[in-house]
């Protein structure tokens, strides 16, 4: 019995790799879904040749999973895309977001030309110049014509609370919805781990009171104590309480894992977190999983 979404592999864990090799790999292990990094060292939406590789990577993911096709979900938390010197800056919290908004208007058209589930993205962490009110209110004002340039193309947008970002919890996530107006394009991304570390509710909390808007996941083991993405079983999640809450709660999207520093053994974590959701799978549904498997 497979689960009721579709398990993924973050293409941000296969740096070591090109990305049409990346995609073969998670296609041989069996993942239903990609979650593409767009930047180096895989797609950099800015680049002349751009459209030629959108296209070809359209085809490739038609040809995933026997033909059937591969779902797909845009991210966007490359690192130094943007400014060689600054990790994630500009953000949309930052005093001129100019080329934040132009690459996430690119994330939105790529996604629209993949057929992606959707374009997540997050805030941002707060410049030393800016007072929470004055990242709020840039926020706010940023927020709905990036939802309307979303809705045109036919793509959603979910927002990712991380640690020490100003909207760092699914409650921030809620209230920037709340404040932009809750336009139809916008849902929320849950970054599991993350739920470790800053939700008051934990998890199952974070994953219930996003519900209503949860259109992306992320998947990956994490201590308490700090932000770290780590395979599974070198943390502190409770996977199969993830699984059987994501079901619970009728989610169907996308649920990919986020192992950003572990290019170096991709393959190899590739395989074993698969193996890790089957397994946590069957133990919450109770019943034997028949795929293939590490030990």
């Amino acid at each position: 019995m497979r689960p009721p979404f579709l398990l993924g592999y973050g293409t941000n864990g296969f740096g070591d790799h090109p990305l049409h090799t990346a995609l073969d790999v998670l296609d041989d292990v069996g993942y239903d879904a990609v979650a593409l990094t767009l930047g180096f060292p895989h797609l950099d939406p800015f680049a002349p040749g751009a459209p030629t590789e959108v296209a070809a990577l359209r085809a490739h993911l038609a040809r995933m999973r026997g033909g059937r096709g591969a779902a797909v979900v845009v991210e966007t938390g490359t690192r130094y895309l943007l400014d060689p010197l600054h990790k994630h800056r500009p953000t949309l919290v930052d005093r001129d977001a100019s080329l934040r908004i132009r690459f996430l208007e690119r994330a939105v058209e790529i996604a629209a030309e993949l057929d992606a589930r959707c374009v997540s993205f997050f805030s941002g962490i707060l410049p030393d110049d800016a007072s929470p009110a004055d990242g709020w209110a840039r926020l706010r004002d940023r927020i709905p014509p990036l939802a309307r340039y979303a809705g045109e193309r036919g793509v959603r947008l979910a927002i990712e609370p991380e640690p020490g970002m100003l909207v760092e919890t699914v409650d921030d996530a809620l209230r920037l919805l709340a404040e932009a107006g809750e336009p139809p394009e916008l849902g929320i991304t849950v970054d599991v781990g993350h739920c470790l570390v800053v939700e008051p509710g934990g998890v199952e909390g974070a994953l219930r009171a996003a519900a209503p808007h949860l259109s992306n996941v992320q998947l990956d083991d994490m201590p308490r104590s700090h932000h770290e993405h780590r395979p599974f079983g070198e943390g502190e999640i409770d996977l199969p309480l993830v699984l059987a809450t994501l079901a619970d709660i009728g989610y169907t999207g996308v649920a990919a894992v986020e192992l950003p520093r572990h290019s170096h053994d991709a393959p190899r974590l590739a395989l074993a977190g698969r193996t890790a959701l089957l397994r946590a799978w069957a133990s919450v549904t109770g019943t034997p999983t028949s795929e293939r498997t590490v030990p």
